[in-house]
C-alpha cells in the first residue's frame, strides 16, 4: 500500500500515513465546515491498510486545533484502529498537547475513554 502525504492548510490538518513502518500521524488545523469530505477519504486509507497491517501501528495525533464537526470523525477513525486491535494487532494512539491547552488535553482523555485501544496523552515537547 502506498503512503498517504496531504499538505496541511488553514482548515484541514496535515496527514503522513506511513503504512510499510505503521506509523500515522495527523497534525495540525481542523476547522473544515464539512469535515466528512476530508476524513470519509482517511477512513477508507485505513480499511485498506486493515488487510495488511503491520504489527504494530502508532497513530500520532497532534492537532492545535479542531472544531465540533470535526470530533466525530476523528472518534470514527479510533473506532477504525479499534478494530485493528481487535483483531490482534498492537496499536498505540498517542495524543499530543501543548503546554497551556487544557482543551485539547482533556479532548485527548475524553477520546480515551471511547475507544478500546491504549491511548497515551503527552506533552509536546518546545
Amino acid at each position: 500500500m502506498k503512503n498517504v502525504f496531504i499538505n496541511g492548510t488553514d482548515r484541514t490538518p496535515e496527514v503522513d500515513f506511513r503504512f510499510e513502518e505503521g506509523l500515522l500521524k495527523l497534525s495540525g488545523r481542523s476547522i473544515t465546515e464539512n469535515p466528512n469530505n476530508f476524513y470519509t477519504s482517511l477512513e477508507n486509507y485505513l480499511n485498506e491498510y486493515a488487510f495488511n497491517a503491520q504489527q504494530n501501528t502508532v497513530f500520532m495525533v497532534k492537532l492545535e486545533y479542531f472544531n465540533t464537526s470535526t470530533s466525530k470523525c476523528l472518534a470514527d477513525l479510533f473506532k477504525q484502529l479499534e478494530k485493528l486491535h481487535n483483531n490482534g494487532k498492537q496499536v498505540i494512539v498517542e495524543w499530543y498537547y501543548e503546554q497551556d491547552d487544557e482543551e485539547i488535553k482533556d479532548s485527548g482523555y475524553d477520546y480515551k475513554d471511547i475507544v478500546n485501544v491504549p491511548f497515551e496523552i503527552k506533552l509536546l515537547k518546545s
